[in-house]
């Protein structure tokens, strides 16, 4: 059985609803990842929204939501999650990085609350359930499925998740922001001989020295990382939205000329790793 990775929302910081943004994408950060009947969703940026629809019409009513943190681009597509509003449905809810801070709950409660949002996250009449684990943990949401977690260098903190099935392995990767030329040996281990490694793949080498301390990296360390780890395959995420489809075409041909296991990823592109 495969490990199927559809991305739903591939950019960074802000959605990009632009002409510009049409290739590529303008969503924010969501990941759907289906393993036989289970249904993982990592991140909830505005890219949700569709896969909602999605599920709505595969006739779909259960899923896990892995977060890797709770930065508004990705958490604010959840208000618009329709499935989350239906009483037959179950959602469960983790995050790795908020166990000191009230918890994943909290925030999402205070994301749809009085005065920046019309609609309680109380009207959302699903079965829905929260979970703060401390990061380090292995998840197992299924029969066989491994979640590996791990800590990322992201303001805040951030949550790292390698998903492995039937010896095959998809890592997720992002927010984070490496130190140049000191490779993060936490994610050197963690990406490990993996089939699929998506990585911040925010900025460029060239771009990255004036946006130290915004916690994201580059697509050249994302390449560093997967060469020196043996992984396989890399798809560059959480694109900037200053990087138009002009832009993000360059950065890929650029890329796949360094290391041609390398693509740039797209809204509502398929990845099967089997």
């Amino acid at each position: 059985m495969a490990i199927d990775v559809k991305f739903w929302g591939v950019r960074g910081s802000i959605a990009c609803p632009s002409p510009d943004h049409v290739v590529y994408g303008g969503n924010t950060s969501c990941v759907e990842m289906r393993i036989g009947d289970q249904t993982l969703i990592f991140d909830a940026g505005t890219g949700i929204r569709n896969l909602g629809k999605d599920l709505i019409r595969r006739k779909v009513t259960e899923a896990s939501i892995y977060l890797t943190h709770t930065h508004w681009d990705h958490i604010n597509g959840f208000p618009f999650f329709v499935p989350a509003y239906n009483p037959v449905a179950r959602f469960h809810v983790l995050a790795g990085h908020l166990t000191e801070q009230g918890g994943v709950e909290r925030v999402f409660s205070a994301q749809m609350a009085d005065p920046t949002f019309p609609v309680p996250l109380s009207a959302m009449k699903s079965k829905l359930t929260f979970e703060d684990f401390p990061v380090g943990s292995v998840l197992n949401p299924a029969d066989g499925i491994a979640i590996r977690t791990a800590p990322l260098r992201h303001p805040n903190g951030a949550t790292a998740y390698r998903v492995e099935y039937a010896g095959k392995s998809v890592c997720y990767v992002t927010d984070t922001e490496h130190v140049p030329d000191q490779p993060d040996e936490v994610i050197l281990d963690f990406i490990q001989n993996a089939d699929l490694v998506i990585y911040d793949s925010t900025y460029t080498d060239e771009e990255f020295p004036a946006k130290v301390g915004w916690g994201h990296s580059t697509w050249q360390e994302g390449i560093r990382l997967c060469r020196a780890a043996n992984a396989k395959r890399l798809a560059l995420f959480h694109h900037d939205p200053d990087h138009n489809d002009g832009a993000m075409t360059v950065i890929e041909q650029k890329a796949r000329s360094q290391w041609s296991n390398t693509f740039a990823a797209r809204d509502e592109m398929v990845v099967v790793i089997e």
